[in-house]
């Protein structure tokens, strides 16, 4: 039987992160539930495609832009089932029973995973409490919580929208129902650490707002940059 899963992974100079993403995912093939890696690249000037390439990844090539980077992956698989994970995420343990057991479903929505911070301290626990109870509440992961969903049903909600910023946000809008896989997604707490905890926090939350309210994607993730 063919592996359901395509697992697409964004990239922008990702050489220090993606080895640690990559190493968990052998266990996803030794299970027989991944198909394919592709590997969307933005430009990177370091060895992230070299690293992808090693693992037998397919690499798809373009501008950087997140939306316009998943939506060029994803045009390359073949899967049932899509698998959608940021460069810096590291599922943990026990993640290959969870999604084997939602996958085999026929009824089962789109999910995402837990989120952790690595390395966060307390600031990293409520921050990622406050990410699971928004994603629980208003059905609204972030793209640091990966996302599975079947392949119909990421065609029929449009996929993701080539835009720099929020294009997560844009396709779980229009998915409606979401579960949460008992599963965690660790990531990277460098940004937030840099930028201070609260101060980044916030800032997302304004900007979440500001592209409720209607502002342009490409304004925002520029003021979001700087």
């Amino acid at each position: 039987m063919t592996a359901p899963i395509s697992l697409v992974i964004p990239t922008l100079d990702a050489e220090a992160e993606l080895p640690q993403c990559l190493a968990v995912l052998a266990e996803g093939l030794m299970f027989g539930l991944i198909r394919e890696l592709v590997v969307t690249d933005g430009g990177s000037t370091d060895a992230t495609c070299e690293i992808a390439e090693a693992v037998g990844a397919e690499v798809v090539e373009g501008p950087a832009s997140r939306g316009g980077q998943l939506r060029r992956g994803v045009a390359a698989t073949r899967g049932e089932w899509l698998l959608i994970l940021h460069a810096d995420t590291v599922l943990q343990p026990g993640w290959t029973a969870a999604v084997a057991a939602h996958v085999s479903r026929a009824d089962a929505p789109p999910a995402y995973f837990r989120l952790a911070f690595r390395d966060g301290g307390w600031r990293g626990r409520l921050v990622a409490g406050w990410a699971n109870l928004r994603a629980a509440v208003f059905a609204l992961p972030y793209g640091d919580q990966g996302l599975l969903i079947r392949r119909r049903d990421y065609e029929a909600a449009g996929g993701y929208p080539d835009q720099p910023l929020m294009e997560d946000v844009a396709l779980v809008r229009r998915l409606g129902r979401l579960a949460a896989l008992p599963a965690t997604a660790e990531t990277c707490a460098a940004r937030y650490a840099a930028r201070g905890w609260f101060r980044r926090g916030g800032r997302n939350l304004w900007t979440l707002a500001r592209y409720f309210a209607g502002a342009d994607p490409e304004l925002l993730a520029a003021r979001y940059n700087r």
